[in-house]
């Protein structure tokens, strides 16, 4: 199965004028971003002024401590998801493939829920929540891996089969527990699973740049040898590419940007398909700066939906983000039938 078109060669003038691009239209809106917010009585769209972001009144106030951080988080979710949908969609050569999918995002939700559960929230705090959700994913993406291997490789459609699989049962596991549960936490399960960042803190940003720099390190590091992936095992053999350690390397750094994001946020859909999709339209199929592009554009797409949710009412940043996938996934759905392009295999 392939999905990788055609394009002009990659040269150093074209990845230079991308990035370089990409980098100012990200720089712009993180600057935008947290000067926009509700206007008054919540009608409207207000800007706050630059001038009072430095002054002591509660402008200032709202911009450092809520706004602020609420957007580099908003930045660093979506940058993780974008870059993970992408390294998925080349390791498995599945177009449709993303966190979703393959049951990363499920299991860490199912861990979240049973942590609330159990009261982890009421000792721990959110960062509990947070650190059940890594694990969740973790475990996650350990059972699709084995499901999925056959022999030493990692066949794409078995592998998709068992991410769907592993994906239904903890959503199933998920409902049970919240069907238990009372009804302050299964507001707060509930709430969580919509994926948000309304009580994100700098300190939270702190914690996950370390794990989420070393994800995307790797996945941009692999870029060369995903360009030869995506073609197919075969082939990235043929030209000297160590099929087993790539894949493997692509999906534990992949994982580990995807547990990072659902720590933070919690379970925030579409992303990791949307992204990669209209940029390979945009700067081709090349990795080497597929990848890059995918971590600004996811970043730039997830802070604007949650400058929209702000603006509308504090809505989960994860409901808006499924309201503007759920018709992009239809619309390639419906392209790939007409041809013939989701079931071609090479």
């Amino acid at each position: 199965m392939s999905f990788v078109g055609g394009g002009a060669r990659l040269t150093r003038a074209r990845w230079t004028l991308y990035l370089t691009v990409g980098v100012i239209g990200l720089a712009v809106i993180l600057l935008l971003a947290p000067l926009v917010g509700p206007g008054a009585h919540g009608r409207g769209v207000a800007l706050m002024s630059p001038r009072a972001v430095w002054g002591d009144g509660i402008d200032a106030t709202i911009f450092w401590h809520v706004r602020l951080p609420r957007t580099l988080a908003a930045a660093l979710v979506g940058a993780a998801l974008a870059a993970a949908g992408c390294a998925f969609q080349a390791v498995l050569r599945n177009p449709l493939a993303e966190p979703f999918t393959l049951g990363v995002s499920s299991g860490a939700s199912l861990a979240a829920v049973i942590a609330i559960r159990l009261g982890v929230a009421s000792v721990a705090g959110t960062a509990g929540v947070g650190a059940a959700a890594v694990i969740g994913a973790i475990a996650a993406v350990a059972l699709v891996w084995q499901l999925g291997r056959v022999g030493s490789t990692l066949p794409p459609a078995t592998l998709v089969l068992a991410g769907v699989t592993v994906s239904m049962f903890c959503g199933a596991a998920a409902l049970v527990v919240q069907a238990t549960a009372d009804f302050a936490e299964m507001s707060r399960m509930l709430r969580w699973m919509m994926g948000g960042l309304e009580w994100t803190q700098l300190t939270t940003v702190a914690r996950a740049l370390p794990p989420l720099v070393l994800g995307a390190a790797v996945l941009v590091w692999l870029g060369r040898d995903l360009n030869a992936l995506a073609a197919g095992p075969e082939a990235a053999a043929s030209v000297g590419v160590a099929v087993g350690r790539t894949q493997t390397l692509a999906f534990a750094a992949a994982s580990l940007l995807v547990g990072t994001s659902i720590a933070i946020a919690g379970p925030i859909g579409f992303v990791g398909l949307i992204v990669p999709h209209a940029l390979r339209a945009t700067v081709g199929p090349d990795h080497r700066v597929l990848l890059p592009m995918s971590l600004l554009g996811g970043a730039a797409l997830v802070v604007g939906c949650d400058t929209i949710a702000r603006v509308l009412g504090q809505l989960p940043v994860g409901v808006v983000t499924a309201l503007a996938g759920g018709p992009f996934f239809l619309v390639l759905l419906v392209r790939g039938k007409r041809t013939s392009a989701l079931w071609r295999s090479e």
